[in-house]
């Protein structure tokens, strides 16, 4: 049920420099950008020779933003199909236990045989513990190894003891206090730390929110859960966004869940802005409207801006490079569907004043930055693996 990554910690470093290198690339990007496209400049020139456009032709898809375009970009996904893995784990789970816990054990009709817990002492301060050698004692039959077992088997190996002693003995097993097993929740929650394994199956999610939830730095898209030397991803948004229930897992003893922080969750918004750079993406979502106003909105008073591009990395296997979705400005429905066109993380975000005519000459001139930075990214993903 787990899909998992690469791990070791040789890698895990390695992971995290290249996106350190990317950041810093993504920096110097905008600020190269910056000079080539500076707010209040011009695209001037003729229009790029049939050649050139052959060669942007193959690394670019233009898509017109419209009404269609947005219908078919909110179109419904499939739905998910169940979790059926993590249902029968579930329904298996039987909780054993180890040493540390503390057990309550009750003989009905002896009360002899049964520790009390009063006002002044709690069930687990009264209970019988687990030593570290994982046995308990008990009167008349000794020690018993409990270690691994479950209560049930336990309730059993101590009637099957008792009934040399008493006749037909009632006996009741349960754990008073979870001690032996835990699960780590670290990153960016409210409430990071420990959490108990107990007789209720705990998952993922359920770790999380049992820690106060994430953070409003949270990456809710990169849960990693680390386990015997492992590591597994996990997108809290696909769980709770589309209810897709393979995001989630049943959780064991020693598992460490970590809510990554969201610092690479961003779109940059390059030209005729008011203030070019990177703008973080937020968990629910961000449209090019939105990120548009974070960027101090379009320049209209230093130029009469006639279009806007989202540049945005082809899926993974594409005979092109980048999809590039334009929208016309000078088009009354605009600011309508920019409030409508959803951004991606990564996208970039470039306003234009070049008339309608030079369009392409501007989609080739970024185009190399625009190239260069995926390329980076994917380098770096691969020495990340």
């Amino acid at each position: 049920m787990l899909s998992h990554f690469s791990n070791s910690s040789l890698q895990a470093t390695r992971r995290a420099n290249g996106i350190k290198n990317i950041l810093a690339l993504a920096t110097s990007v905008i600020m190269l950008s910056g000079c080539v496209f500076a707010p209040g400049s011009h695209m001037g020139g003729q229009m790029m020779p049939d050649s050139a456009n052959e060669s942007l032709e193959d690394q670019v898809v233009l898509h017109s933003i419209n009404p269609e375009l947005i219908a078919r970009l909110r179109a419904p996904r499939q739905a998910p199909e169940a979790n059926a893995a993590l249902d029968r784990e579930r329904a298996n789970y039987d909780y054993r236990v180890g040493r540390g816990d503390v057990l309550t054990i009750t003989v009905w009709n002896h009360p002899e045989l049964t520790i009390p817990a009063g006002s002044q002492r709690s069930a687990a301060e009264a209970g019988n513990w687990v030593h570290n050698d994982g046995t308990i004692f008990y009167p008349y039959i000794g020690r018993i190894h409990v270690d691994g077992l479950r209560v049930t088997e336990i309730q059993q190996l101590i009637i099957e003891r008792l009934a040399e002693y008493i006749e037909d003995p009632q006996v009741d097993v349960t754990v008073a206090a979870f001690r032996s097993k835990r699960v780590y929740v670290t990153g960016e929650v409210k409430q990071p730390g420990t959490q108990p394994v107990t007789n209720v199956p705990m998952t993922l999610l359920d770790a999380i929110n049992s820690s106060g939830g994430i953070t409003e730095m949270a990456d809710w898209r990169n849960v990693v859960l680390s386990r015997d030397g492992e590591e597994h991803r996990y997108s809290l948004q696909d769980l709770y966004t589309r209810g897709d229930t393979t995001q989630n897992a049943l959780l064991q003893h020693g598992d460490v869940v970590h809510v990554e922080r969201n610092d690479v969750n961003k779109v940059f918004v390059l030209g005729e802005v008011n203030r070019a750079g990177s703008v973080p993406v937020n968990r629910s979502r961000m449209t090019l409207a939105e990120a548009l106003s974070e960027a101090g909105g379009v320049a209209e008073q230093r130029a009469d801006a006639s279009g806007i591009f989202v540049f945005r990395e082809a899926p993974e296997g594409s005979s092109y490079v980048v999809d590039v979705y334009r929208l016309n400005v000078k088009e009354a429905t605009s600011y309508i569907l920019a409030d409508q066109f959803e951004l991606q993380s990564r996208d970039i975000v470039f306003v234009t004043a070049a008339p309608v005519a030079r369009w392409n000459r501007v989609i080739s001139l970024i185009m190399p930055t625009v190239t260069g930075l995926y390329q980076v990214s994917r380098t770096s993903n691969e020495v990340g693996n």
